[in-house]
């Protein structure tokens, strides 16, 4: 566990101990508590913790969602989404949405492992989803820009049975190797 970690379940704990989402009256009020881990910019405290600014609404919507009904597990997450009704978490969702996509400023993939990851796609149809330039739509991710670590231990979650709140990234990503999550990771992080 990371200091940045660390701090944010501290920064965490001590935002749900004061009751601020049971409080919590405005919008910005509501997303303090997300900005805990996942940066008051935008920019996420821990390289584990996904961008959720200018990430897609409905995506965001269903990710707290899940975390709510317990069909993706995250300690932090369940617990902030247990106090969450439907309307915040719609509400939290079209904010987030609407803020600019975070520039991590990663470096792109060399052109090696471009080539690996763009094999995989060519062969699982990765875009049919997530879109020509990576940006998802709806209800899918936008995967373009992404930080490297959060895809990293995304794919291998969803390849190893850790995250199945999507069955069809659970079977998919089973027939993936080390290296090519860690192509596809690199490449969509350097997007």
């Amino acid at each position: 566990m990371t200091r940045q970690t660390i701090a944010c379940a501290f920064a965490l704990a001590a935002l749900l101990l004061a009751g601020l989402p049971a409080r919590a009256d405005t919008i910005e009020e509501k997303a303090a508590v997300c900005a805990a881990c996942h940066g008051e910019a935008g920019v996420p405290v821990d390289k584990s913790i996904p961008v959720i600014w200018g990430q897609n609404e409905g995506y965001l919507y269903l990710q707290l969602r899940d975390y709510k009904l317990g069909n993706r597990k995250n300690v932090s997450m369940s617990a902030i989404a247990e106090g969450l009704e439907k309307p915040d978490m719609k509400e939290l969702a079209a904010y987030f949405a609407a803020k600019p996509w975070t520039a991590l400023g990663q470096p792109s993939a060399p052109d090696d492992v471009a080539h690996h990851a763009e094999t995989i796609d060519n062969s699982a149809g990765c875009k049919g989803c997530h879109m020509a330039d990576w940006q998802g739509d709806s209800t899918t991710p936008r995967l373009a820009g992404q930080g490297l670590q959060y895809l990293r231990e995304t794919m291998a979650q969803f390849r190893d049975g850790g995250r199945t709140n999507n069955p069809w990234m659970v079977a998919l990503l089973k027939t993936y190797t080390d290296s090519d999550i860690e192509a596809l990771a690199k490449y969509l992080a350097g997007r």
